[in-house]
């Protein structure tokens, strides 16, 4: 047996070991390391409230709206308050903007540069790889980040700023978009949408989003997301990293209707989803404390760094079962046919799931600022228990976030993360159970370039500050 450890990963946001066993060629066992502990749950609390909408956000620099929307809903959770019909519809605009945003981020500028390495020359793709994904200089890699500073401009309308803004409030969001608004958010989107037309996908984000097979999506052939798909084909990306089939989805983009992807569980089948049955296992992290619900949970570092522990990052579970969180998981919980025909999937299934999420969300966004009503109320006023609690659940674009708040006297007492790379990343629990990632990695063939590990880390699209509090 060989042991590796690979790391520090580029192109991740955060920092992320992996420790491998390498017997015949193939892990035999995974370890995943988060090694910054950070402390924004401690750093909460005895502090007002609402100085959660502020610091939370600070947690990362890519998901930053994720954070400040759980927040603004376990505050409203604890307040006994709901935004208004239209300050929910702007909040999930500006929600879905980010995500698009990021899917679009991890797509062209951390997933594909790896394809373009000297490892895949003589590959039938490799040269068009080369041209359009080599990181900081493909063409591919210019447009993406030319179309995401356009598409950030619906958060300069709506949100004052990015990251780090404070418009999304328990009651609604901060602004009411005029006319004037509402006609540079179509502009905006239209623009957008010409460009994953032209460029990314090649074709109709409705033909896309209407695939429903495996093969159908193979045959796509157009534009980035043909070549991905030719150079996932050559390589095997289905088979490589393989994920239980278990999914969880908190359900995104909370209107008064109901969210707009759903909210549920997938075990081989639909299932319900019950947050009082999510535990918090400790026993491989360097954490003190108990198996608790994030309302009971605390954080606890255990500085001495003890065995069995190996990560800062806890271990969620959902009724003792550890679930992959994420674009695909959300998609194969709303049901869709093609996320449901790669449900069990590995590298190819978690990127073609952001692929049609990224297909299906430009039309959530279009009709979200097609039902944009000038004058409406976008904020509701409620007032702060002086003791209550509150969850906020949320979908990131890598996947669940939730966030429990206790208040006693005024004041936090006791806050509470699980951001989706908790759930993907976790470490073992005390059953011996490896979580998704370290899962996903048994039985990889690792190689001389430990390319394919990699490929399998990058298709979780980790993000490591938000993990470890």
């Amino acid at each position: 047996m060989t042991r590796l450890v690979l790391g520090p990963f580029n192109r991740v946001e955060g920092d992320l070991e992996v420790t491998l066993d390498v017997v015949d060629g193939r892990v035999a066992r995974a370890q995943v390391n988060a090694p910054l502990y950070r402390g924004f749950e401690r750093m909460l609390e005895g502090r007002d409230p609402r100085d959660a909408l502020v610091i939370t956000p600070r947690i990362c620099g890519i998901c930053s709206i994720s954070q400040s929307a759980a927040a603004a809903r376990a505050l409203g959770d604890a307040m006994g308050l709901s935004p208004t019909p239209q300050g929910a519809a702007m909040a999930a605009l500006i929600h879905a903007a980010e995500n698009v945003a990021d899917h679009l981020t991890h797509f062209h500028l951390f997933f594909l540069p790896d394809f373009a390495r000297p490892d895949y020359a003589g590959r039938p793709w490799h040269g068009r790889a080369v041209e359009r994904f080599t990181a900081m200089e493909g063409s591919a890699q210019r447009a993406a980040v030319a179309a995401r500073a356009e598409l950030l401009h619906v958060m300069g309308l709506l949100a004052g700023k990015w990251p780090h803004t404070l418009a999304i409030q328990p009651g609604g969001v901060t602004r009411a978009p005029g006319l004037r608004e509402k006609a540079r958010l179509q502009a905006t989107l239209r623009a957008f949408r010409r460009y994953l037309e032209n460029v990314v996908f090649g074709g109709a984000l409705e033909d896309f989003a209407a695939l429903e097979t495996v093969v159908g999506l193979m045959a796509w052939g157009r534009g980035d997301v043909g070549l991905f798909l030719e150079i996932a084909a050559d390589l095997g990306l289905d088979d490589l990293g393989r994920g239980s089939g278990r999914y969880l989805s908190y359900g995104a983009y909370a209107l008064d209707t109901g969210p707009v992807f759903a909210r549920g569980v997938w075990n081989g089948g639909p299932g319900v989803f019950d947050p009082a049955q999510i535990r918090e296992d400790l026993s491989h992290a360097w954490m003190r404390g108990e198996v608790a619900h994030p309302f009971e949970g605390m954080t606890e570092p255990d500085e001495g760094m003890a065995a069995p522990g190996y990560s800062w990052c806890k271990a969620p579970r959902l009724a003792g079962l550890g679930y992959e969180v994420g674009a695909l998981a959300r998609q194969v919980v709303d049901g869709h046919p093609l996320a449901r025909a790669l449900a069990g999937g590995g590298v190819l299934a978690r990127v073609a799931g952001r692929l049609l999420e990224l297909a299906r969300t430009q039309a959530v966004m279009e009709a979200l600022v097609a039902g944009i009503v000038p004058g409406a109320g976008f904020m509701a006023r409620g007032r702060l228990p002086r003791q209550g609690a509150g969850g906020g659940l949320v979908e990131a674009a890598r996947g669940a976030l939730g966030h429990w708040l206790r208040i006693e006297n005024g004041r936090i007492a006791g806050y509470q993360i699980i951001a989706p790379t908790t759930w993907n990343f976790s470490p073992r629990d005390a059953a011996g159970v490896p979580g998704p990632l370290e899962a996903a990695l048994e039985g990889v063939e690792v190689g001389a370039s430990g390319l394919s590990v990699q490929h399998v880390v990058r298709s979780f699209d980790p993000c490591m500050v938000c993990t470890v509090h």
